[in-house]
Parts: C-alpha cells; structure tokens; sequence
C-alpha cells in the first residue's frame, strides 16, 4: 500500500479544515403565513443552489398556512402554500410544530392584525424573526412586539423591501445631493379594512421616505381623495418630506430628494434579492438593519396620518399619538 508524503496530507488537512470553516452552517427557515407573493419569491431566492453571500446556507424548509378572512388572504393562501409545496417545502399545520423544525423564522402573514399573536408564539422559542411588513395591525401592537421579543432576549426587524433598492441608497451620502434637505416620495397605494390606511401598500413609499429623510418627524398632516393619498410630515429640524399615495392612474415607486448641492429624482426599484440579503445577514449576526426605534415612528407617522384625516386635515403631533399607542400596548404584553 503506497502512503501519501507527510507534507500532502498536512496540505489536505488544512484545505479540509478551511473548506469547513468557510462553509456556513445550514440554517433551516420556517415561514409563517402563506398567503402573500413574498412567500415563494423569497424562497425560490434562499433556496436556489447559486445562492451567494448572505443568501447562502440558509433554506426554507417548513412552512405554515396560517391566513385570516382578509381578501388579500384568504383569497390567495392556497395558491402560495401549493407553490410550496411544489419547491419541496414540507406543510406542517401549526406554529409549535414549525418551530420544532427550523432554526430562524420569518412573519409573512399579508395580514398585520395576527403577527403580534403569532409572534408571541415564536419569541417563546427564543428563534430570530423577521417580521415582513406592515410589523403589526396597529401601532399599539408594534410596540408590544417588540416590549415581548426583548423580555424574551429574541433578535426581531420589520421592514419593506423599499429601502434597500440600489438607486435610493446611491441617493444617500450623494455628494452630488449634499445633504437631504427634503425629500417627496410615491407609490401605489391602496386599503385593506381593519388596519390603518397606509399600513397596507403605501408604507413602502414611507419607507423610503424614512430611509432617506431619517428619524425625527414631529407633525403630520393628510389629505385623501379618489385620485391620491397625500401625507406631510415636518421634521424637528424644519425639513419636511413628502408620501404621494397613487390611488388613480399609473402606478410606480419613486423618490424627488432636494439637497444642499442638487436635486435628484430615482428610487422606482424594490428589490426582494436586496431584502433577502440582509435578512440573511441578519439570522447570521443578530443585527437589525433597521432600529426598532425607527420602526415604530414610521408607524406613528401612518397612525398620526388617520387621526390627521380624522380632524380633516389638521396636523397631529407624532408625540401624542405615540403617548396613547405606548398605554394601549400596556395592556397587550400579556395573551
């Protein structure tokens, strides 16, 4: 029997030790909420084999309906379960169930008024989660959410795929921008009944307005009719920045940044691979991309919009609406 040189099997452990170390670990995904298009497009992503980077060693493995009466849910729930089931991703018919067979989780019910109760379910297990847009049915819920995931020490984010488009990051730390001075974002925008108006579709037009504008606002006011959907907010350094809901007519994304050096107009891609990325990223590292803080002013800002529709256009300051939602969640820490 021929025996390899001592010098080949010291190179062929220490290649298969660093193929070890490079290789991340599989992390199995559960997906909560099978009734929205998020659902199968974020899996054909982390479960395609060529997956790179922070999209790689992570597969959706299990899956549970779940769903509610909205139109935009139970209309839709059974098409995108069997969606995956075709890509091999095993249906299982409850969440304790889910959670015995997957490492990290994601929120992708298209109905925000049940993740505070699914999400209490799964902060029990400890399990990071990401919690797909809108992070809740009411701003109340928002903040119980994220009051249970630190009593339970769990690593939770909300986000819209807006913010992370290439060309409205490139419109950031813009030397030929300067600074953001003010910024008009748009969108399309319809309702879903029970939750607030913009929670549904217009939120990802105000996620790219914050994403661009920065945390700060003070006052909103709003003005609502069948053609648009129009929400101003002023910042407590004088900047305001605008959301333009397209009710009526062509619908696309879009931002108009005025800054100190030039004016720039962009923003029309939402990239789910972008989103994907940094939801990988974050079930690696247990760092959120966007802070809890300014989730939840993004979502006093759409909660400060209807009661500024509610007092017929009136601005509302964003301090008092949040100084109500944080009594109401009070009441919601516990099932």
């Amino acid at each position: 029997m021929k025996y390899l040189p001592i010098h080949v099997l010291a190179f062929l452990s220490l290649a298969g030790a660093a193929f070890t170390q490079d290789a991340p670990k599989l992390l199995r995904a559960g997906i909560i909420g099978l009734d929205t298009s998020h659902v199968p497009a974020f899996t054909k992503l982390f479960n395609n084999p060529k997956a790179d980077g922070d999209l790689a060693g992570i597969k959706v493995t299990t899956g549970y309906t779940g769903g509610t009466d909205m139109p935009a849910s139970k209309d839709r729930k059974e098409k995108f379960t069997q969606q995956l089931r075709d890509m091999g991703v095993e249906i299982v018919d409850s969440i304790p169930k889910l959670l015995e067979k997957v490492d990290v989780v994601l929120i992708e019910s298209v109905d925000g008024r049940i993740h505070l109760q699914e999400a209490r379910e799964v902060f029990k297990s400890g399990k990071p989660v990401y919690i797909d847009k809108p992070v809740a049915g009411t701003l109340a819920e928002a903040i119980a959410i994220f009051e249970l995931a630190k009593k339970n020490n769990v690593k939770t984010w909300s986000s819209s795929s807006s913010r992370f488009g290439a060309d409205l990051i490139a419109m950031k730390g813009n030397a030929e921008i300067g600074d953001i001075l003010g910024v008009t974002t748009w969108g399309p925008c319809s309702y879903q009944s029970g939750t607030p108006d913009l929670f549904f579709y217009a939120i990802h037009g105000i996620e790219s307005l914050y994403a661009l504008m920065g945390t700060g606002c003070e006052t909103v006011s709003r003005t609502k009719g069948p053609i648009s959907d129009q929400v101003t907010g002023v910042w407590k350094d004088g900047r305001i920045g605008t959301y333009r809901g397209i009710v009526k007519g062509k619908s696309e994304f879009g931002a108009l940044v005025f800054g100190s050096a030039g004016v720039r107009q962009g923003a029309k891609t939402i990239s789910y691979e972008a989103l994907c990325r940094q939801i990988g990223k974050f079930f690696r590292t247990g760092e959120a991309p966007v802070s809890e803080a300014e989730t939840i002013e993004i979502f006093t800002f759409m909660e400060a919009a209807d009661e500024s529709l509610r007092q017929g256009g009136k601005p509302v300051a964003l301090a008092d609406v949040l100084a109500k939602a944080k009594a109401e969640a009070a009441g919601k820490l516990n099932p």
